[in-house]
């Protein structure tokens, strides 16, 4: 069945990214070429899995043979943001489906179009009613609702810190059901003075200004050493005066709108607290156009820790660009070593980047960094086999790979006793 609803959702590419476009201001390209595509491989991906899922023979120290047994947990309680509707939607259903589990998906107020479309593909692949379940709502009513009932037994969530707090005190007051979450994010991208130039500003550029930089892991503090601080900044200006901003639908277009509203303000709010706090807007910071949600890439320069900006997830098209000193006299570790504390000051830790030519850096710069995902010469490099997760208040569980597929499923032990056992 899973497999079939992935050809099906690769037969109507078209009409799914076009609902993710217009609900979310995405690039229709992207959505049709990387989103869409993407799901179907998440869902081919855990459906090979579905026959796999093995518990294990204990040795046991005493007459007793033992076993343990791995079943579904149950239903599952999945609320989705916007950023990302269709690949969020399948991260989490694919491998609870794998498991056994059955689900409730609630897709975020904003884009609810494409989920709808998939609960009508499920029941043209065969999926019994029931079983992919999908409840438009808002937050504090549908998404409560989740959280609180009885009857769901776990909870998996991707969005902001703030809710994640919300939906675990539901959890722990109601029936104590599990929860996974994947929260904010204030990604560092730490880039060495070795790395090569017009690399690292596409790297950069692309990680930060992706999606509109609606996304959790936006590269939003770029560490640059300072002996290539100002080649850097001079590309990354030049890329971001060359975006084209505008309809999403249009094939030329770069950046399309902020989701709605709310973020739209929200965003430009931020973008007036860096310059209010003596950040210098080198380019970017206003609105495209006279109607709709567009704004320029936006890059501060100037910047540091204390920052508002630096401090908080802004989850739109604004990079804050800092500095880090070589110190000739101690070698590169010192370098490191102020670097490796600059990325780790914020409470998040979602994700993170290095770009360098020396081995021994990315390697000590990877292990000292509290990241969930740390990517070495490129970012967003995302696979359906390799685990995604945070560390601090970025949550905790881990989407993607098998890690994923074990989240949804709970380890009974079966123990039976044998009597003058050779082995005893």
């Amino acid at each position: 069945m899973m497999m079939k609803l992935a050809d099906l959702i690769e037969e109507n590419v078209e009409e799914i990214a076009a609902l993710d476009a217009v609900n979310g201001g995405k690039l229709f390209t992207l959505c049709k070429a990387i989103d869409i595509p993407g799901a179907a491989r998440t869902l081919r991906y855990y459906a090979g899995a579905a026959d796999k899922i093995h518990g294990t023979v204990l040795k046991m120290s005493k007459g007793l043979q033992g076993y343990t047994l791995r079943e579904p947990i149950g239903v599952v309680g999945s609320i989705i943001p916007w950023n990302f509707p269709t690949t969020m939607f399948f991260m989490k259903a694919a491998p609870a489906l794998a498991a056994g589990c059955t689900l409730v998906v609630k897709p975020a107020e904003q884009t609810p179009l494409s989920a709808l479309y998939y609960a009508h593909l499920a029941k043209l692949a065969g999926i019994p009613d029931g079983v992919l379940n999908v409840v438009n709502g808002f937050g504090e009513t549908a998404g409560a609702a989740i959280s609180a009932h009885m009857d769901i037994d776990k909870v998996t969530f991707t969005g902001s810190t703030e809710v994640g707090r919300k939906i675990m005190a539901a959890a722990a007051a109601s029936n104590l059901k599990p929860v996974s979450l994947e929260l904010g994010g204030k990604s560092p991208l730490l880039i060495f003075d070795d790395a090569d130039i017009d690399q690292a500003a596409d790297i950069a550029f692309r990680g930060m200004f992706y999606n509109k930089g609606e996304i959790c892991v936006a590269s939003s503090r770029v560490y640059v050493q300072e002996g290539i601080y100002e080649k850097l900044v001079k590309k990354l200006v030049e890329k971001a005066k060359a975006t084209v901003v505008g309809d999403p639908f249009d094939p030329q277009v770069n950046q399309g709108p902020q989701t709605d509203k709310k973020q739209f303000e929200k965003i430009l709010s931020y973008i007036e607290h860096g310059k209010r706090e003596g950040a210098t807007l080198l380019t970017g910071g206003k609105h495209v156009g006279q109607k709709g949600y567009y704004i320029e890439p936006t890059i501060f320069t100037d910047v540091n820790e204390d920052m508002i900006i630096t401090k908080e997830e802004i989850f739109g098209p604004v990079m804050s660009l800092m500095k880090f000193n070589m110190v000739i006299e101690m070698g590169f570790f010192r370098t490191m070593e102020e670097a490796i504390k600059r990325a780790n000051n914020t409470t998040y830790g979602l994700a993170s980047g290095i770009i360098t030519k020396n081995l021994n850096v990315a390697n000590t710069v990877s292990r000292s960094i509290r990241a969930g995902v740390v990517w070495i010469n490129c970012y967003t490099a995302f696979d359906v086999d390799c685990p995604y997760g945070g560390y601090k208040m970025s949550g905790f569980g881990r989407d993607f790979g098998l890690d994923a597929l074990n989240q949804y499923l709970q380890i009974k032990s079966v123990v039976t006793p044998i009597h003058d056992s050779p082995w005893h």
